[in-house]
């Protein structure tokens, strides 16, 4: 390990955890990882996904870039109105100014104060042969710009990192340039330098070497930030921070560009689990899975079964060689307890965790099962069931709950019952398309039927569902729909495949999310909208009228 590596000391068996230097877990889902190809993520999304870092316990959250992209310049506005971090600092990234110009009058640059955001991470070229090919500048008013806009930002009052871009490359081909930067960061007031593996095309002994030769030629405070064009991203993170590195970047479920970016909570719980560094708040870890799985919904990018620690099938089993070890110790095929990453052990029967997990999900959920093993195992089976047919609840606490409360309470809360339900759709060779619903429900001591119309199918259910109970329940006015996924699994299947769609809705205060699944979009879409309102109608704490 190199001198005051944040990797040093390693623990003593069975001993306590070491100290070390600081070490920052810096994230940029919400960035980089936007730019997988696929990826689309809306303002709402990303307020999302920050309260999910927030949660997981990560230092810096990287917003975007605000004024180069309108969504993200929409996000750091809401985000100063709506987002209240308890552990986390938000990021703006941006560049260095342009070439000729000033940092004060740059709009970029003033975007980045705009924002609001504490900390600005700024991107800057460390490779000579971009400098002079790609940015078509000197390599003297690249170091300008470098030392202008740190200077004037942190004159602002603005933390600053400094992202040396493409900067292993750069130090192959003119190492005296690419430490020219470093230092240049450095002076002007960067309080960290993160050198940037931007191709992604670097293997482990590289990285150690240079970033231990970048810290004995600069001695300046160094991150590391890596893509996994070779496989080799996280590895490649974790020699950097055993050389010397205090500060490192990733992506959540390793989105990102290409083959992606590091994957942050791989390298969070490599050195927790495995070299006894911690690198988020104490017991932070054990929502890893649960929050993996939940961006993966907020996303709509299918989870990464097998992704290391928190994937699906990290400590999945076929019965047969494996079995009788694992009755006698469970530890002796797997490397980790599960737990500690919030994930299970399973016997390729279930997505879900087991008896234990559930009666503590509903606790946490308000739902006392009492230790009932019985009630327990019936419950077990039912999510089993209800996984293999196409359900989530790892994003769905809402018809979760409802799930538990009818097993416990020996019937699912209901405030009315449906008759049926029907679609029209109108497609008109011209003019506007429009669906026509009509729905048939008791509610209030009335059989009632009311119809709605909509953009489409969905949307003219919601409405003729809200026409129906509004009346009984004038409640329901406040709910809104906020948030619509559809997702369809099995897809080599054509038409037949099965849908899942989960629905948030929100009451203005708080918001929660359910999920449906049935062979078609509506079908799924109908019975997330049902449990979502009376979901919402349950935590308002009406009675059935």
């Amino acid at each position: 390990m190199s001198e005051n590596s944040p990797l040093d000391n390693p623990p003593a068996e069975n001993g306590p955890t070491p100290s070390r230097r600081r070490l920052d877990v810096y994230d940029t889902t919400l960035r980089d990882g936007a730019q997988q190809e696929g990826l689309a993520l809306s303002v709402h999304d990303k307020l999302q996904i920050a309260q999910q870092l927030d949660e997981l316990g990560v230092g810096f959250i990287e917003g975007g870039w605000p004024g180069a992209i309108p969504r993200d310049t929409e996000f750091f506005a809401r985000a100063a109105k709506e987002l209240t971090l308890q552990r986390a600092v938000l990021a703006a990234f941006g560049s260095t100014r342009k070439p000729g110009g000033t940092a004060a009058s740059d709009p970029q640059v003033r975007a980045l104060l705009d924002s609001e955001a504490p900390v600005v991470t700024l991107v800057a070229k460390s490779d000579a042969r971009h400098v002079t090919a790609a940015l078509r500048t000197t390599l003297e008013e690249n170091l300008a710009m470098v030392t202008d806009t740190v200077t004037f930002l942190t004159g602002e009052g603005r933390r600053v990192m400094l992202d040396a871009e493409h900067f292993f490359d750069g130090y192959l081909a003119d190492p005296g340039y690419a430490l020219r930067v470093v230092r240049t960061a450095v002076e002007a007031g960067a309080e960290v330098v993160v050198l940037c593996d931007t191709n992604g095309g670097m293997l482990p002994p590289q990285v150690g070497e240079i970033v231990a030769a970048v810290r004995e030629a600069t001695a300046a405070p160094l991150g590391i930030h890596c893509h996994n064009d070779t496989g080799c991203a996280v590895a490649n993170s974790l020699a950097a921070l055993a050389a010397g590195a205090m500060h490192v970047q990733g992506t959540l479920n390793g989105y990102g560009e290409r083959t992606g970016n590091a994957d942050l909570l791989t390298i969070v719980a490599d050195l927790e689990l495995k070299l006894g560094i911690p690198a988020l708040p104490p017991g932070a870890l054990r929502e890893a899975t649960r929050i993996a799985h939940t961006v993966s919904e907020i996303t709509n990018v299918p989870p990464m079964n097998r992704a290391p620690y928190y994937g699906a099938s990290a400590f999945a089993h076929k019965a047969g060689l494996h079995a009788s070890a694992i009755r006698v110790d469970p530890d002796l095929y797997q490397h980790i307890d599960p737990q500690l990453v919030g994930n299970d052990m399973r016997m390729l029967v279930s997505d879900m965790a087991g008896r234990a997990s559930i009666e503590l999900k509903g606790r946490e959920l308000g739902v006392d099962l009492g230790g009932d093993r019985d009630l327990l195992t019936r419950v077990t089976d039912r999510v089993k069931a209800d996984e293999a047919g196409g359900y989530t609840y790892e994003a769905a606490d809402a018809s979760f709950e409802l799930l538990l409360r009818e097993y416990a309470d020996g019937a699912r809360p209901a405030f009315f019952d449906v008759e049926s339900w029907r679609i029209i759709m109108e497609s008109p060779a011209q003019g506007v398309r429009v669906s026509e619903a009509t729905v048939k429900v008791h509610a209030g001591g009335r059989r009632i039927i009311a119809t709605g119309e909509g953009n489409g199918p969905v949307n003219a259910l919601d409405a003729a569902l809200r026409e129906a109970l509004l009346p009984a329940y004038p409640e329901l006015a406040t709910l809104e729909l906020v948030d619509f996924k559809v997702r369809i699994l099995d897809a080599a299947h054509g038409t037949d495949a099965v849908t899942r769609v989960l629905i948030e809705t929100s009451d203005g205060r708080r918001s929660w999310t359910t999920v449906g699944v049935g062979p078609n979009l509506v079908e799924a879409s109908w019975e997330a909208m049902v449990d979502g309102l009376t979901y919402g109608l349950l935590k308002a704490g009406v009675a059935r009228r």
